[in-house]
């Protein structure tokens, strides 16, 4: 498969010519739609494509499977903050009045950042602050998570915290300030070994048993230092990897 960067901040894209090509138009259709503005949100679906639907789909199952547990949900590479504002309509939805179900995210909002050619490989030709966004995106993204809270019950409690910085530093400095944290869904979207390790490594003492963690690129050639990493702090050989038929890349092991 050709590898096609998207036009900015360097995401990699494993599709066809034919596939960018629809996807472009499918953007255009988006920006020009006839639809008015107060049935847009509502109409969304439109604009739906499988691949798409197939990662709302994925994170559903995700969300059922720790209705059951205590605890908070981590998301280790926010970037756009789809996932997160995903999981925050799936709280609404499906457990509106547990409070203790705070959703963080942590990213650097500029970028990777430890990026190491010696375990992250050389076919994703990335490099430190590719994958970046937006400057101030993370004041846009906090906007659009209190919104989701705002449309649901007990609005009054901020429930979702965006901790913004070098995840090495940021996540166990957090869990150090917040000893009481038990994470119920840990999301590991950091893509390179450096933050991934990190992360594992100052999570792992606030999992329990049934604690879900989900995985972005396990198994991938292309970004190979989030395996390395899960195979140095828990080893391969300890872990259930599972996956969902509809989706290919992301996967999940529950703690036992």
């Amino acid at each position: 498969m050709q590898q096609i960067k998207t036009e900015k901040h360097d995401a990699i894209v494993l599709s066809s010519t034919s596939e960018k090509d629809a996807q472009k138009m499918f953007t255009a259709l988006l920006k020009n739609t006839p639809l008015p503005d107060d049935e847009l949100l509502p109409n969304l679906g439109l604009f739906l494509s499988s691949k798409s639907f197939s990662r709302l789909l994925f994170f559903y199952e995700i969300y059922q499977k720790i209705l059951h547990s205590h605890g908070v949900i981590v998301e280790c590479g926010v970037r756009w903050g789809q996932t997160l504002s995903i999981l925050e309509a799936l709280r609404g939805s499906l457990e509106p009045y547990n409070r203790h179900r705070k959703i963080i995210g942590f990213d650097t909002f500029a970028g990777f950042k430890g990026f190491s050619a010696e375990k992250d490989g050389h076919l994703c030709k990335n490099q430190d602050g590719s994958f970046s966004v937006s400057a101030n995106y993370e004041d846009y993204l906090a906007q659009i998570l209190s919104l989701q809270e705002a449309l649901n019950p007990m609005s009054h409690l901020k429930r979702f915290e965006l901790v913004k910085g070098d995840a090495t530093q940021t996540i166990p400095a957090y869990l150090k300030a917040h000893p009481e944290t038990i994470v119920s869904l840990a999301i590991f979207d950091f893509d390179i070994y450096q933050p991934t390790k990190v992360a594992l490594e100052a999570l792992k003492p606030h999992l329990c048993k049934g604690s879900i963690l989900v995985f972005d690129e396990l198994c991938d050639d292309i970004f190979p230092g989030e395996t390395v990493a899960l195979q140095e702090v828990f080893g391969l050989n300890n872990c259930r990897i599972k996956r969902l038929p509809m989706t290919a890349r992301v996967s999940y092991m529950e703690i036992e």
